[in-house]
């Protein structure tokens, strides 16, 4: 399971960092000692209880938000090649973009609440759906279309039990792909204007030189996005049942 091999690498991840920190004796102000980052932990419940909070909510709507839209746009794409060749561009374009640098006009446009983070959050993870959704449908297995055509079945019946059912698998690729970018997306608006959030948190904490409390606020965003990865593995599992990694 992901949250093991998560946790397994942790583990080892951790050992390292004492070893550096052993070894090298680097200042607390640039490395602090995994004690000293799990202190802060105790010492700030804020962190878990108010700012993890809040960027799990932005980041759970923005996923839902990102997955629903990219799922829509990978539909219309597909079954309407007009609307393909005006989309693609667009989408293509809206990547190109550094999230960075529109984090500060989605502040201005939705302000410094969640509105700007959720729809950031959105931004950052619906393309990966879009595209891998798309890819799957527009992969159908020929010889099915064939004979669906051989049965004459209607259109909607080649899209709601051939072409659907078969991008299923990439399909929840994109979603898993999107449960780990999500929280990026929500700690990037937080980045740039918030009140509360492990984003802002860092910053915060940063401007005082508490690095314990970064590091904290770090590795709750990094337990906050394996947790959600193995979530989604959870919840898409029944979905594609056939596939072997689904299991």
């Amino acid at each position: 399971m992901i949250v093991l091999r998560a946790l397994a690498v942790a583990a080892g991840l951790l050992l390292i960092w004492q070893a550096i920190v052993l070894i090298f004796a680097p200042p607390p102000y640039m490395l602090p000692p995994p004690v000293q980052v799990l202190a802060a932990l105790r010492d700030h419940p804020d962190l878990l209880r108010v700012h993890a909070v809040t960027t799990l909510s932005e980041t759970l709507v923005g996923l839902l938000s990102g997955t629903a839209i990219g799922a829509v746009l990978a539909l219309v794409m597909s079954f309407l090649p007009p609307a393909r060749r005006l989309l693609l561009p667009v989408l293509v374009v809206s990547q190109a973009i550094p999230v960075f640098a529109i984090a500060p006009l989605l502040a201005l446009w939705f302000g410094f609440g969640l509105a700007s983070k959720i729809v950031m959050a959105t931004i950052a993870i619906f393309f990966p759906v879009t595209s891998a959704f798309a890819d799957g449908l527009a992969r159908t297995d020929s010889g099915l279309l064939d004979l669906a055509r051989l049965y004459r079945a209607r259109r909607w019946q080649v899209v709601t039990l051939l072409r659907i059912p078969g991008a299923l698998p990439d399909f929840v690729t994109g979603v898993r792909l999107a449960a780990v970018y999500a929280p990026v997306g929500a700690l990037i608006g937080e980045w740039v204007g918030s009140s509360s959030g492990l984003g802002y948190a860092m910053l915060f904490a940063n401007s005082r030189s508490q690095t314990a409390v970064v590091f904290a606020a770090l590795i709750l965003i990094v337990a906050m996005s394996v947790l959600l990865r193995a979530a989604v593995d959870l919840l898409t599992a029944n979905l594609t049942p056939w596939m072997p990694e689904s299991r």
